[in-house]
């Protein structure tokens, strides 16, 4: 009578299947959200307006993000960097960000991934100052779409 033999990766794979539980789970959060906005488009639709906007009027630096991430996932680039071009610019870094978060959970490196403060001080100071410019009366093309 034969008997089973055990196959040595199992543990491996089992352990790498937990690892990637986070990252997996990210990404798929993310696609079902975007998937959610193509047939619905928040360039015609009514959307719940920004509170700073719907206060002041002023866009801040994430008003158009919804029409932005609409026109990416169908494919309309220009259009997109006319909502915000400033969420179209840190969508690489959020990308490379996931993408090292993966690798490392894959190969078990349990390290997490860090971003130097000196780093999230300049993207904060960046979007302040988009924030400011966007509003400013000669440059409105970095305002965003209807709302």
């Amino acid at each position: 009578m034969a008997t089973a033999q055990l196959d040595p990766t199992a543990p491996v794979a089992g352990a790498r299947r937990r690892r990637l539980t986070g990252p997996l789970a990210t990404a798929g959060a993310v696609l079902g959200a975007t998937l959610v906005l193509i047939p619905f488009d928040p360039n015609t639709e009514h959307v719940p307006i920004c509170p700073l906007k719907a206060t002041t009027g002023l866009d801040c630096p994430a008003c158009g993000g919804l029409r932005c991430v609409h026109d990416l996932a169908t494919g309309q680039v220009a259009q997109a960097a006319n909502q915000n071009v400033l969420l179209l610019a840190y969508l690489p870094l959020a990308v490379a960000l996931w993408l090292v978060w993966t690798v490392r959970r894959w190969r078990g490196d349990p390290r997490p991934v860090r971003v130097h403060p000196r780093v999230l001080v300049a993207l904060a100071v960046i979007a302040l100052v988009f924030g400011i410019v966007r509003n400013l009366p000669f440059v409105p093309y970095l305002r965003s779409g209807p709302n």
